[in-house]
């Protein structure tokens, strides 16, 4: 099942893909030591006030609620990893489960604090979608042990160039996409959605693979997933894709990063900041979204806990209630409305 307009190919270039304005998200060897000396000289990023909050799991209810059967949940294993269940289907979102998101686990960005749901302890997972390559989103030991612990069950939903890495690692149960290419899966249907970002894992493959967002359409519940995102156009025009589907309302649930976004000047173009976050759920139509991509690694300036603050900032500045656009704690469930269960949620004047 291909969407409208899937057959648009201005992105595919020689030079690599692009965002759907054209641009290529690159920062020079120059830029690149420039934001590590100022962060060094500032003493950046600086420890946390509080640690990034953490519950113990129920993993009899993930288990009892396998695919939603008993309501959609959605349950943060932490950064840019949630379990979602809903529509019959149990679906991971860029699973990240080493304690490094690096090549090599010796080295490079640590986390925080382990998985909220280890590995092992996932009720069986039917599907994963990867938003894009970059080590703290495509992790190679989580989706080998994924698919291994499957027996090769698990579907991967990857963007255009990365099911041949997929092969590579012994994975054959993948599926790539272009841009609003979809999927249909158990009933469920999956669409690669554009955003504003770029992709990278090796010398000699910058923006050779591509990079998105997902929709995620389920006859109970309709949910999406940000991956790594500059602000842009995208989500409002992602709106108005899927405005003949969801008559009755948005998205029911949104996933949207918030962290992992200072200096300004460096990191703008590729990751919105909390202020950024509000707005794209605004421009979704969202009944309600769940911060991701915080509290697990330091990527970038910010301190850890830093997001939070500045989600709830915005939040107001906007006239949002919490519940509007909220946080899970590291391990925590959020049981859902099912679609109409519920009037809309979280709306203001974008």
């Amino acid at each position: 099942m291909t969407a409208p307009g899937a057959n648009d190919r201005r992105h595919h270039t020689p030079k690599g893909f692009t965002n759907t304005d054209g641009s290529q998200v690159g920062k020079s060897l120059g830029e690149v030591l420039r934001w590590q000396r100022q962060a060094r000289r500032q003493g950046l990023p600086r420890p946390p006030q509080a640690p990034t909050p953490v519950v113990q799991p129920d993993l009899q209810g993930l288990r009892d609620n396998a695919g939603g059967t008993r309501a959609p949940a959605a349950t943060w294993v932490g950064h840019a990893t949630m379990l979602m269940q809903a529509g019959g289907l149990n679906v991971l979102t860029d699973p990240v489960f080493s304690r490094r998101a690096s090549p090599v686990q010796f080295a490079g960005p640590l986390r925080a604090q382990p998985p909220g749901v280890a590995l092992d302890d996932l009720p069986p997972i039917d599907v994963v979608v990867l938003s894009h390559n970059h080590y703290d989103h495509l992790d190679h030991a989580s989706v080998v042990a994924l698919d291994k612990r499957s027996g090769g069950r698990t579907l991967f939903l990857v963007p255009l160039g990365i099911k041949a890495w997929m092969a590579r690692q012994g994975i054959s149960n993948a599926v790539e996409l272009d841009w609003w290419e979809s999927h249909t899966h158990g009933g469920v249907d999956f669409v690669f959605t554009p955003v504003q970002h770029w992709s990278n894992r090796v010398l000699g493959d910058r923006q050779r693979t591509l990079w998105g967002g997902w929709a995620v359409f389920a006859p109970d519940f309709h949910w999406y997933f940000s991956g790594d995102t500059g602000y842009s156009r995208d989500f409002s025009a992602t709106r108005e894709r899927f405005a003949g589907r969801q008559q009755d309302g948005g998205f029911d649930a949104a996933l949207i990063a918030i962290g992992a976004c200072e200096p300004r000047w460096f990191m703008k173009d590729q990751h919105v900041n909390p202020a950024e976050a509000v707005q794209v759920h605004l421009d979704l139509g969202a009944r309600r979204s769940i911060g991701v991509h915080w509290g697990t690694f330091n990527l970038s300036d910010e301190s850890l806990d830093q997001p939070p603050r500045e989600l709830a900032q915005a939040r107001s500045d906007r006239g949002l209630p919490e519940d509007a656009f909220f946080l899970l704690q590291i391990g925590e469930t959020r049981h859902l409305p099912r679609r109409g269960d519920t009037a809309k949620t979280g709306q203001s004047t974008p």
